[in-house]
């Protein structure tokens, strides 16, 4: 028994609207938290810096008071003493004691239950103003700083009550909790409102895309008011639409034209079956039969030949084996096997070439499309007329083509002429047995080649059809 492998399913990939919405939010929300983040620092830095500043300030007064009256008890206690429990400074507490003995410190009244002198971080040997927080037992918060001059023989314990500064904080931290989230609420709303907008455009092209039919090959997408990103989309899209259309209309007449090609020799090839066996023939009428059938069949023949062959020129992937061709000479062949036909047809046969001039090319694949524009300008030119075969140089390449003196091709029908069965005159091109690919193998071998072919007929001087291809063997 054998066991099918367990596939992981495939996830499903994220929408453009959805990740330009985590992305706006996700920037938005950033800027917003980088902003409050930035303020809510830039705020506690500001009240450290105030409280620090305040706290040497105090200090700095009691060092005053200290050494301008040193032996004024009275004006020290004082000074402390205006940090008292029973003024608005109660938020600092001062403590004052000496080293050496001998004289009475002073402190702020109830500071010893609130912080001991153990508390204090510990001056240095040089002069320095330690700092250091606190908490108390009932949640207060202090800010505490040691200075001293061993000198003098003196500490200066400062403390200041920053519990309100700490609530407003932490208020501040309320506060910004509820701007953020309300901020990635907005930017969450607000990035996909504007994705939404922003892919709007693509939804319409997908919109119209899926409207393109068979039977609705028309439709093309709006290109005003489009940004510019997707405008270019769009006229690409469009482009592609109108080549699609282009390509499906060819595709459709070529059906139908083939199906008319090979209905009438069919049609033909049944109907003289069908007459023969009607009745009882002589051998003659038999063999009258079998050889019209048989141009029948040659007709098919050829229809297909051609057919192949266009199939073969206008495949990609067909490999081109150039060689060094003399122009000049491959046309001077080429009039030598269509001299007969052209003596038949009364049509005078010339070739200009200048004697030198080469192109790479496929020596075969030129041959024929030569001769395919000799072929159609001998079926075209009355008797008395001219065709010639003619070469020139070309700052593009080589120049090679055929002219001739017949009616002309009338100017509505040029720009058709190198379509499959495309004919200006049907009923004189059916009449000579020709299916109407001739100017289509012409086309597509020049365009294997790289190069081009234009048909010019001014009115009652003939047709010129003109290959050029490209240099690289001149």
């Amino acid at each position: 028994m054998s066991l099918n492998p367990v596939t992981d399913p495939v996830p499903r990939p994220w929408s453009i609207a959805l990740r330009l919405t985590v992305w706006y939010a996700a920037a938005a929300f950033a800027l917003v938290l980088g902003a409050t983040g930035y303020l809510y620092w830039a705020l506690a830095v500001s009240l450290d810096e105030e409280d620090d500043q305040f706290l040497a300030d105090k200090v700095q007064a009691v060092r005053r008071v200290l050494e301008s009256r040193p032996a004024d008890p009275t004006a020290l206690r004082q000074e402390v003493g205006t940090s008292g429990p029973d003024r608005e400074a109660a938020r600092f507490l001062i403590r004052v004691s000496f080293t050496g003995g001998g004289k009475e410190g002073a402190e702020s009244p109830g500071m010893a239950d609130v912080l001991p002198a153990d508390l204090f971080p510990v001056p240095g040997a040089t002069i320095s103003e330690p700092t250091t927080d606190y908490r108390t037992a009932d949640g207060r918060l202090f800010r505490l700083r040691a200075s001293h001059n061993p000198i003098a023989g003196y500490v200066i314990q400062a403390a200041m009550d920053r519990t309100h500064d700490h609530e407003l904080l932490t208020d501040y931290r309320h506060q910004l909790s509820y701007v953020l989230g309300g901020s990635l609420l907005a930017a969450v709303v607000g990035g996909y409102w504007i994705a939404r907008r922003g892919v709007r455009p693509i939804a319409d092209i997908t919109a119209t895309a899926r409207r393109v039919r068979p039977t609705h090959m028309g439709e093309r997408i709006a290109i005003a008011g489009l940004p510019a990103e997707v405008r270019e989309l769009a006229e690409t899209i469009n482009h592609m639409l109108d080549r699609l259309e282009d390509a499906f209309t060819r595709l459709s007449r070529f059906s139908a034209d083939i199906a008319h090609e090979l209905r009438t020799p069919v049609n033909n090839l049944r109907g003289e079956a069908e007459v023969a066996l009607g009745r009882p023939r002589t051998p003659e009428e038999y063999r009258e039969t079998l050889s019209s059938c048989l141009e029948e069949c040659s007709r098919l023949t050829r229809l297909i030949d051609s057919l192949l062959f266009l199939a073969r020129v206008e495949d990609p992937k067909t490999e081109l084996v150039t060689t060094l061709v003399d122009v000049a000479a491959e046309l001077h062949l080429v009039r030598e096997f269509f001299a007969p036909a052209a003596a038949e047809a009364g049509v005078h046969l010339t070739v200009d070439a200048p004697p030198g001039l080469s192109v790479r090319a496929d020596r075969d694949l030129l041959q024929r499309a030569v001769g395919n524009l000799v072929a159609n300008a001998l079926a075209h030119t009355p008797a008395g007329g001219t065709a010639t075969l003619f070469a020139s140089p070309d700052p593009t390449g080589v120049r090679v083509g055929v002219r001739d003196t017949g009616p002309g091709i009338p100017s509505e029908h040029l720009p058709y002429v190198f379509d499959r069965f495309y004919r200006a005159d049907a009923a004189r091109s059916s009449g000579q047995g020709r299916v109407g690919l001739g100017l289509a193998i012409v086309r597509g071998i020049a365009e294997l080649h790289g190069g081009c072919v234009t048909a010019d007929s001014p009115q009652g001087q003939g047709v010129t059809v003109v290959l050029v291809f490209p240099a690289g063997g001149q």
